[in-house]
């Protein structure tokens, strides 16, 4: 797949211009009958697998679970696009995240593209998320601005996976406080206690003040190499103490597989369904599918 093949001029039209000319909207705008959960797929240190995560983990909810699944990109660098370019089809008319944040009554509706799979749907790479950080900040409410987007979305969807941006800005905030539930990717490293405090820190205030139902899911351990294991044990017990014992059981291994996977533009379960990533990432689908079943009764 080509560098272009990634790039997409979005078409902005507004609802009453294509009723005038003739154009079929992406999908209906009224509200569905499900209630999503949503998912954050959070951490401020860039190469964890974020990304990784919030794909595969989509994908495996629609493939093994027959989940209705939006994976939102709110990454400036549009990496879940890239990560799935091969099943996206071309020329699709839809309205950038950005421009569906920073507009009045925003609905992320418009901004979301069917992907070949079934169940499956995403929102494309947009860089000007960039810009709209900073618009965001002007805006009053500017941290529950994706919660009040996504407000019809959620009733066409089983499960929505936010995968925020690489850093604690604005767009971040947004993704938590939109959230259900947060999932920490971090890797088994010596730096995987970098920024875990700030992480921690924003958790807490966007849990006492803006959003009291946010639950962290877990930390979910990538990139995993089993031959350092005094290394995997000193990070695990330290990142307990962090999180409260909250670590999935489910660990994510060194894997090229998953790095050739998203060069391809597909998710590993279609790439190499035999995989160690492919059965790393069904344990998960499966073990968050139980944690959010236990806590919805």
């Amino acid at each position: 797949m080509s560098f272009k093949s990634w790039r997409r001029e979005p078409t902005m039209i507004t609802d009453k211009i294509r009723e005038f000319i003739g154009v079929e909207t992406a999908r209906n705008l009224e509200p569905g009958g499900k209630s999503a959960r949503t998912i954050a797929v959070c951490s401020q240190k860039g190469g964890v697998g974020k990304t990784t995560t919030a794909v595969n983990l989509g994908a495996a909810f629609s493939h093994f679970h027959e989940k209705k699944v939006l994976i939102v990109d709110l990454d400036p660098q549009g990496h879940v696009e890239k990560s799935l370019g091969s099943i996206i089809p071309d020329g699709l008319d839809y309205t950038p995240v950005s421009a569906s944040l920073t507009s009045k009554k925003g609905n992320l509706l418009n901004s979301i593209i069917r992907t070949k799979l079934d169940f499956l749907d995403i929102t494309p790479g947009d860089k000007a998320l960039n810009e709209a950080e900073g618009v965001l900040a002007a805006k009053i409410g500017r941290e529950m601005i994706l919660s009040q987007a996504l407000k019809t979305t959620k009733t066409h969807y089983d499960y929505i996976i936010v995968d925020c941006p690489p850093n604690l800005g604005n767009l971040t905030v947004n993704a938590l406080c939109a959230a259900d539930f947060v999932v920490v990717p971090c890797e088994m490293s010596v730096l995987a206690f970098e920024g875990v405090t700030d992480l921690l820190n924003t958790l807490e205030t966007v849990n006492e003040r803006l959003n009291k139902s946010l639950k962290v899911l877990g930390v979910l351990f990538t990139r995993v190499d089993g031959r350092n294991i005094t290394m995997n044990q000193l990070v695990e017990e330290n990142l307990k103490n962090y999180f409260n014992g909250n670590i999935f059981k489910t660990r994510i291994s060194v894997n090229t597989d998953l790095n050739k996977a998203q060069l391809e533009g597909h998710s590993i379960f279609h790439f190499a369904p035999s995989s160690t990533g492919a059965a790393n990432y069904s344990a998960l689908a499966e073990e968050i599918a139980k944690k959010v079943r236990k806590f919805d009764a």
